[in-house]
C-alpha cells in the first residue's frame, strides 16, 4: 500500500479548527454575520468548482451548456451552472459502468488517490445510486451531523438504539461513525426489522436501558406497537427522552408520542451530502449547516429561485466535499421552503420548514398538487387510523390522474369511517380523493415497512 490511510487522511486538527463542533459551533454561528459566513462559503465554493473541472462528468455537464473553465468566479455566478439529479447520476453509471464516470477516482496519479468510503442509496425513489465518499469529507459529515445531535441535546450517558438499515446502504453506517466518532454515547447498531427482528430489538432497548432512538419515523412507530405487543410497558421497562427521525409531515406526536418522549427532533439530507438541515430545542424550522452548504429553493419547473416562504426544489452544493466527488447543484427533488423570521436560538444561519415532499412524486389533480406524504399526515390524524397507510396514483386513457388513499384500520368495515375520512380529506385538501381502509397490516407488502429503512409511500401506476 502507497500513500496516506484514511486516519492520516482526515486531518483531523484542521477539520476541528476549521469546523467547530460542539458548544463552539453555537458560539461561533451566534457571533459570524452573514456577510462573513457568505465570504467564507464563497472561498469554499471556489475551492469545488476547481475541483468538478478535474471530473469528465461535470467537463461534459458545464461544457454542454458553454461554459468554461474560469466563467464561474464565485458564488455569484452560480446558477450559470446547470443543476443535475439522479437522473444524470444513473446516466453516467449506464454509459460508463460500473461506478459512472462522476466520483472523481481516475483523476488522481497512481498512488495518490486518497481510501475511498464506498455505499449506495436504499432505493427507495429506484435503483440504487453509487456513493462515494474521501476521508475529509466523510468525517466532516460525521461531524455535522454530531452537531446537530450536540444542539439537540445528546448526553455522554446516552444509550442509542440505530434502526437505519446497513449494508450496501448508506445510512446505518453513516449514523453509527457520527456517534462513534465524534459522541460519548452508547450506540446499538439494531437495524432494520430484516436485520434484527422488531421483538428483539424492543428487547434490546429493554435490556440496555435505551434512552434515544434514531431513524426513520415509519418503524420507530412500529416499533412502540411492538413493544405493547410483547408485554413491554413504556415509560417503565422502555423509558425513551429523545427520538430524532426524519418527520416530513408527520405529526411530532404521532412518533413520539407513543413512546413518551420527552423530544422529538426532525432532520434533513441525503445519501450523497449527510445531514444538511436539522431541528434545535425551539422546533423552529431546520437549521441549515451553511458552512458545508449552499441550498438553493427553486421552482421545479422553471429552475428559477422562489421567494422565501415559498415551497421549491431543494437544489444543493456541498461546500466541503473537495477531495473526491464534488456535489454542485444536486437537485435532490425534494421540497421545502425558506422560513421567514429570526432564530430564536439567536443562530444566524437560515431556516427551512421542513420535508414537505418530492416533486417527482406529486400528483397534480385538477390543478392542486398532492403528495403522498402530506396526504398520509393527514389520514392517520383520524382517530380510528392505526399510523400505516399507502398511496396509489393512476392515470386513464383519457390522461385524468387519480390518488387513492388506502388506510390501515381496525375495522375496514366501517362505512363511517371511510366517510369521515373522505370527507375529511377533501377540506383539508381542497379535492375530493378516493379512499381505501383496510386492515392492520395489509399495507406492509407494498410499504416494505419491516426490511426498509424508508417504508414506500407510493405506488405509481400512472403510465408514461
Amino acid at each position: 500500500m502507497s500513500g496516506q490511510n484514511y486516519f492520516e487522511a482526515v486531518d483531523i486538527r484542521r477539520m476541528m479548527a476549521e469546523y467547530p463542533l460542539g458548544d463552539a459551533f453555537v458560539e461561533t454561528f451566534s457571533r459570524m454575520s452573514r456577510d462573513e459566513l457568505r465570504a467564507l462559503q464563497d472561498k469554499r465554493f471556489k475551492k469545488i468548482v476547481a475541483r468538478a473541472w478535474q471530473i469528465p462528468f461535470y467537463q461534459r455537464l458545464w461544457s454542454a451548456r458553454g461554459i468554461e473553465a474560469g466563467d464561474i468566479r464565485g458564488l455569484d455566478d452560480i446558477t450559470k451552472l446547470p443543476a443535475f439529479s439522479k437522473t444524470e447520476l444513473m446516466k453516467s453509471i449506464e454509459d460508463y459502468p460500473p461506478f459512472g464516470d462522476f466520483h472523481g477516482l481516475d483523476s488522481f496519479a497512481p498512488g495518490q488517490r486518497p481510501p475511498v468510503v464506498f455505499h449506495t442509496t436504499s432505493g427507495t425513489t429506484g435503483t440504487p445510486q453509487n456513493l462515494f465518499f474521501g476521508p475529509w469529507a466523510r468525517e466532516l459529515q460525521n461531524l455535522f451531523m454530531a452537531r446537530a445531535y450536540h444542539v439537540m441535546g445528546l448526553r455522554d450517558d446516552d444509550v442509542v438504539h440505530s434502526v437505519y438499515g446497513h449494508g450496501m446502504i448508506n445510512g446505518g453506517h453513516y449514523i453509527r461513525e457520527a456517534f462513534v466518532h465524534f459522541s460519548k454515547a452508547l450506540f446499538l447498531s439494531a437495524g432494520t426489522g430484516n436485520e434484527t427482528r422488531s421483538a428483539a430489538q424492543v428487547d434490546l432497548m429493554r435490556r440496555f436501558g435505551v434512552s434515544v432512538i434514531v431513524g426513520f419515523a415509519d418503524y420507530i412507530k412500529k416499533l412502540a406497537q411492538v413493544a405493547e405487543d410483547e408485554g413491554l410497558k413504556i415509560g417503565g421497562d422502555i423509558r425513551i427522552r429523545m427520538i430524532i427521525s426524519h418527520l416530513g409531515r408527520e405529526p411530532r406526536e404521532a412518533v413520539g408520542g407513543p413512546w413518551q418522549a420527552d423530544h422529538t427532533y426532525d432532520w434533513y439530507g441525503v445519501g450523497d451530502t449527510g445531514l444538511i438541515a436539522f431541528e434545535g430545542p425551539d422546533l423552529d424550522g431546520m437549521y441549515v449547516m451553511e458552512d458545508g452548504h449552499y441550498l438553493e429553493i427553486v421552482d421545479p419547473e422553471t429552475g428559477a429561485p422562489v421567494a422565501d416562504g415559498s415551497e421549491g426544489n431543494m437544489v444543493v452544493s456541498v461546500l466541503f466535499k473537495d477531495d473526491i466527488y464534488p456535489i454542485i447543484r444536486f437537485d435532490t427533488k425534494d421540497v421545502s421552503a425558506y422560513a421567514l423570521g429570526q432564530s430564536s436560538l439567536g443562530l444566524n444561519l437560515r431556516r427551512l420548514t421542513g420535508f414537505l415532499g418530492r416533486s417527482d412524486n406529486m400528483v397534480k389533480l385538477r390543478g392542486i398538487n398532492l403528495y403522498p406524504i402530506a396526504i398520509g399526515a393527514l389520514a392517520i390524524e383520524h382517530p380510528a387510523a392505526l399510523g400505516e397507510y399507502i398511496c396509489r396514483a393512476t392515470r386513464d386513457a383519457s390522461g385524468r390522474e387519480e390518488m387513492t388513499v388506502v388506510v390501515e384500520v381496525d375495522d375496514p368495515a366501517n362505512a363511517a369511517v371511510h366517510e369521515e375520512l373522505a370527507v375529511m380529506l377533501n377540506r383539508k385538501l381542497g379535492i375530493a380523493i378516493d379512499v381505501e381502509l383496510v386492515a392492520r397490516g395489509e399495507t406492509a407488502p407494498f410499504t416494505e415497512i419491516d426490511r426498509r429503512q424508508k417504508a414506500i409511500r407510493l405506488i405509481d401506476e400512472r403510465s408514461d
